[in-house]
């Protein structure tokens, strides 16, 4: 026979068995308790190994990489921080990162300001079926490949290919060079908000919908125009969709490659260092550079993050917040 013991529980002071068959019954409350505790990290698992291989591992590298130079004779050898200090000394990348940050101060506040006004308009007045065919009308250019949709732009800036150009001398308005030093920042601007504007408009639509209707009609019935509902209530309860829209903005802007990178073909006015990652690409793979190129990258990654830090920052204290 197998011994069974009675123990006195310690809150309510009644015996209870201590036996085999007691602590069997105990175990499946055990397990699930141990599994509900584990149970966030198994479903967090996939992302991050993923993050850990194509996000930390990458970056480790590239810091590795960035502390050594490649001499001709005695191969690699260790640099310090000299990568680093020749960056601050290279005007032509402190240039390419002016230049993105002006566009970026025009072009994103343009494109954003046109994506809120067209999900205002499609969440109060265009809707019904209407509505969705003209949303995805809008969404379309961001479905074009930014290949694509830059070599399209520089056949139409282009004086030479450009149909516009012909009908433009027959009306005696003169053809404007958009491709010449002076307008190539405000073209790549115009390609930039076309092909981009639908993508932030859906996400402002989206925010739009998750307004709950009954406070808009209160507004409604206590007299509200349309105007104070968008400026009053619609704008106010989708600034996390514009915070959202404008960090992404800004880290597209600060890493701009394949327009300017296209656009190369049309016209000499962009070089290899009309922008930060141009000029990262020039380095890594025209110069055979990689040492260099990892300084580059990663002072531009602070750079990116300085610059997120502060929009946050900016917006935590008009919202009386702190972070």
């Amino acid at each position: 026979m197998v011994a069974t013991s009675k123990v006195q529980h310690p809150a309510t002071g009644k015996a209870r068995r201590n036996g085999p068959a007691a602590r069997r019954r105990r175990r499946p409350a055990d397990a699930r308790k141990i599994m509900g505790g584990i149970r966030p990290y198994l479903f967090l698992a996939p992302f991050m190994i993923s993050f850990f291989i194509f996000t930390i591992v990458p970056i480790g590298y590239a810091i590795w990489l960035s502390l050594f130079r490649v001499q001709l004779i005695g191969g690699r050898q260790f640099a310090g921080f000299s990568n680093y200090a020749a960056v601050f000394r290279q005007p032509a990348f402190w240039s390419g990162v002016l230049r993105v940050s002006v566009l970026g101060v025009v072009q994103v506040p343009v494109m954003l300001g046109l994506a809120l006004f067209f999900a205002l308009v499609f969440d109060t007045i265009v809707v019904g079926r209407a509505g969705a065919i003209y949303r995805v009308i809008y969404f379309v250019p961001y479905a074009v490949p930014g290949v694509i949709s830059a070599l399209m732009w520089g056949y139409l800036y282009d004086n030479q290919l450009s149909p516009f150009d012909a009908m433009m001398h027959g009306a005696h308005l003169g053809s404007p060079d958009f491709l010449s030093p002076g307008l190539l920042l405000p073209a790549i601007g115009n390609l930039e908000t076309w092909q981009f504007v639908g993508y932030n408009m859906i996400v402002l639509y989206v925010a739009l919908q998750a307004i709950p209707p009954e406070v808009r009609q209160a507004a409604i019935v206590d007299g509200a125009s349309l105007r104070h509902i968008w400026l009053r209530i619609n704008v106010p309860l989708v600034r996390t969709g514009l915070l959202l829209t404008t960090v992404m903005s800004i880290i597209g802007t600060l890493q701009m490659f394949t327009e300017p990178d296209v656009l190369m073909g049309f016209t000499p006015s962009v070089t290899s260092s009309y922008t930060p990652n141009l000029m990262i690409y020039s380095v890594a793979f025209n110069e055979q550079n990689l040492n260099y190129a990892a300084a580059l990258s990663l002072v531009l990654g602070v750079i990116t993050i300085v610059v997120i830090v502060g929009v946050l920052i900016v917006n935590n204290r008009r919202r009386g917040m702190r972070i």
